[in-house]
């Protein structure tokens, strides 16, 4: 596991032991959860990491590839997030440790979380349940299709009960009551769920990319670069607390060289408009790893956080020209498959950024990989590619 080494942890004081049968068929007893011990946190006041419950779920590190010379200069490289393995992959598998690992903790014996309809968030949730033995419930936007496809189809095969809302996908907060109304429902049944806000995006989901940045820094110094800016995809927030409370952790430490930009590219009106509170979240987050926000101690700030609204569209989950455009490039030019909800305006805000000349020619600029491949096969879940037979030929 590269750096990482991974204890088992069968009697954590921390973690509820039951021998409860799951009407999904799983019967389970002492839970497994992985407490990470990991050196490249050595000497920094994070040490609740090796302590806080992580379930064992992600396939980490993931790698940093290096990618093409962009038309405007800088060289990219890709944070491939999309081969956290669990359930296809993605970037929510690094949330979900530590989601996981505290519902675990508290003897929940259900997981349920909510979404739109090709929720990336939701269908690894589905996959975690199915590793850990725990019945999970997701709530989903729109109307029950006529066929299951893409990220519904996979929940579905993970054995995941799907509660379709008939609310649009936009309209979180419809959505979010619709959870904690499963919630109390489930609770009414005698279960005992973990419930998980849209996107996974809490202090404790947000401590999987406070390890990313570290990670990703980590790779960087072995490659001899210094990144000038981290770009990636932010709707919920989560990923982008987290990265910005790395960030702060990283300089708190006074590693050497600078310090890369953290750049979100909003996709989604919530955290256009500043919802959730990135600065709060990711406070809370370090809070939980000990952090006092004082002296030398690891603190966020309003300048940490950047947020690029001009890729979003007309809303969330609605194809733009752009983001269009960015997909058919990435395929073609890294064999990168990005989806057109998320990773795609993402890649498009980089592209964009880039070819306005904000980073210098010789700059190293990374993109966040957050995955997505799932919502490929659902319909119109990629762009008109080319005219029917340009790419095509039969062979005589």
């Amino acid at each position: 596991m590269g750096s990482e080494e991974r204890f088992e942890v069968i009697d954590h004081m921390c973690v509820g032991h039951t021998n409860n049968s799951h009407r999904n068929g799983h019967a389970w007893g002492a839970p497994t959860v992985w407490l990470t011990a990991n050196v490249q946190f050595e000497g920094m006041p994070m040490g609740r990491l090796v302590t806080l419950p992580r379930a064992d779920l992600a396939t980490l590190p993931t790698p940093l590839e290096r990618g093409p010379h962009l038309e405007a200069g800088p060289r990219l490289w890709v944070k491939r997030d999309d081969l956290t393995g669990l359930g296809v992959g993605g970037n929510k598998a690094r949330k979900l440790e530590y989601l996981c690992g505290a519902a675990l903790a508290e003897g929940a014996d259900c997981l349920i979380t909510v979404g739109a309809g090709q929720s990336n968030h939701c269908r690894m949730t589905a996959a975690a349940g199915a590793r850990l033995g725990l019945e999970t419930h997701l709530v989903l936007s729109g109307d029950r299709p006529d066929q299951l496809v893409g990220n519904q189809l996979l929940s579905h095969l993970f054995g995941a009960h799907l509660h379709f809302t008939g609310v649009p996908s936009a309209n979180w907060g419809e959505l979010e009551i619709a959870r904690e109304a499963l919630t109390e429902a489930l609770e009414a049944d005698g279960l005992h769920p973990h419930s998980i806000p849209i996107g996974g995006s809490t202090p404790v989901g947000a401590l999987g990319y406070v390890a990313a940045f570290v990670e990703t820094m980590e790779q960087c110094a072995a490659l001899g670069i210094e990144p000038a800016a981290i770009v990636f995809t932010s709707s919920s927030g989560g990923t982008h607390a987290g990265l910005v409370a790395g960030l702060a952790l990283w300089r708190s430490q006074g590693n050497p060289g600078p310090l890369p930009e953290v750049v979100a590219i909003g996709v989604a009106k919530g955290v256009v408009l500043g919802l959730p509170d990135i600065v709060g979240l990711a406070n809370d987050a370090l809070k939980l790893l000990g952090a006092t926000g004082k002296g030398s101690s690891p603190v966020v700030t309003a300048a940490d956080v950047e947020i690029d609204t001009r890729w979003i569209g007309e809303d969330y989950a609605i194809p733009t020209a752009a983001a269009d455009d960015a997909i058919i490039w990435s395929a073609r030019h890294g064999g990168w498959v990005l989806d057109r909800t998320y990773s795609g305006k993402g890649m498009a805000g980089m592209l964009g950024n880039a070819a306005e000349g904000r980073w210098a020619a010789d700059a190293d600029v990374i993109f966040i990989h957050t995955g997505g491949l799932p919502a490929v096969f659902a319909p119109e879940g990629v762009p008109d590619v080319a005219p029917a037979g340009e790419l095509d030929h039969q062979l005589p």
